[in-house]
């Protein structure tokens, strides 16, 4: 049980260096190294974070659904675990991309909000997994509160691919599509490279934060566990 300790402590330290390393080359990339936008300027420079946080928000969220369906499936809470995990984490994302949003959008659109379909979905979304922590949050029974934030959770994510489309299943909407594939020409090299460190970035503090929570939500079931397991002896 140390050497697994000690084990995940060196990986823990490990991927928060790395982390630091890849936040300090996204830094440098953006601001020295990427070209300034012509028609946004310098506020286009939240592009850089405000993209990774909302693809790694789908991640964090598409876990909670999987871990979701697993609960439902297997009836183990330490799926309900892992999905509460993700949908926390998910939560932080979509509160910071929609906050860096509309600091994007000020400069850009002369507002700071608009219902523009990304972003009418991008807040229903945020609102369906906020009342999924308050569901989680009432003294219920422990496995019945976890099939009903396991249902919650399944149903919120069918939000995400509306955020994702919605700037091309309506036209009416303002928000940029953006699309980088290996044939795009519409950003700079440099531009692109700076995206995927910032990418990475994001990635890796998403995954050290995801492993440690999760890592905290077996250790509480276990303490929980042991508890009652000693009061019925």
């Amino acid at each position: 049980m140390r050497f697994i300790e000690k084990y995940l402590s060196t990986i823990t330290l490990v991927m928060t260096a790395i982390a630091i390393i890849l936040v300090t080359a996204s830094i440098y990339l953006i601001f020295m190294v990427a070209p300034l936008e012509k028609v946004m300027g310098f506020p286009q420079k939240i592009f850089y974070y405000h993209v990774p946080i909302a693809i790694t928000c789908y991640l964090s969220l598409f876990i909670c659904f999987v871990a979701s369906c697993m609960f439902l499936w297997k009836g183990n809470l330490k799926w309900d675990g892992v999905a509460a995990s993700g949908a926390e984490i998910g939560v932080i994302l979509a509160t910071l991309m929609l906050i860096s949003g509309m600091l994007w959008g000020k400069p850009v659109w002369g507002t700071y909000w608009t219902w523009d379909p990304r972003l009418t979905t991008s807040f229903i979304l945020w609102l369906i997994f906020l009342s999924y922590f308050i569901l989680r949050s009432q003294p219920n029974n422990e496995v019945l509160r976890a099939k009903y934030s396991a249902v919650i959770g399944i149903i919120g994510f069918v939000d995400v691919p509306l955020v994702h489309w919605s700037v091309k299943l309506w036209s009416r909407g303002i928000h940029p599509v953006i699309d980088i594939d290996r044939d795009s020409t519409g950003i700079h090299p440099e531009m692109l490279t700076a995206l995927k460190v910032s990418f990475a970035a994001i990635l890796v503090i998403f995954i050290l934060i995801f492993s440690i929570r999760v890592r905290y939500s077996f250790l509480k079931s276990e303490l929980q566990n042991g508890i009652e397991h000693s009061q019925v002896e």
